[in-house]
């Protein structure tokens, strides 16, 4: 039976694969010189697709490295905060 660690680790290998379809797809050429491609509309779904894998692969990633920190017991820790305060109370005038 694999452990709550293992299987982090098996989801953060699937993580990287993705990441590097992600790649692939923005990567991909929007134009290929086809009747087809000059399509105003094709161009704009294709660039948000782009748009999409990018930001998808970087949030992934971004997952990946916590998950990692969690695993190697590296996560910053939170600094204690001097006083209980809340924003109003730290803006209010004396």
């Amino acid at each position: 039976m694999e452990t709550t660690k293992e299987k982090r680790r098996l989801i953060i290998q699937a993580g990287r694969k993705a990441v590097d379809e992600l790649i692939k797809v923005a990567e991909e050429k929007i134009v290929t010189g086809g009747e087809d491609d000059v399509s105003v509309d094709r161009l704009k779904n294709a660039a948000a697709t782009k748009k999409l894998a990018i930001f998808d692969a970087f949030e992934i990633l971004t997952r990946i490295d916590a998950e990692e920190n969690i695993l190697n017991d590296t996560s910053p820790k939170l600094e204690e905060k001097e006083s209980f305060g809340g924003f109003a109370e730290k803006r209010k005038r004396n």
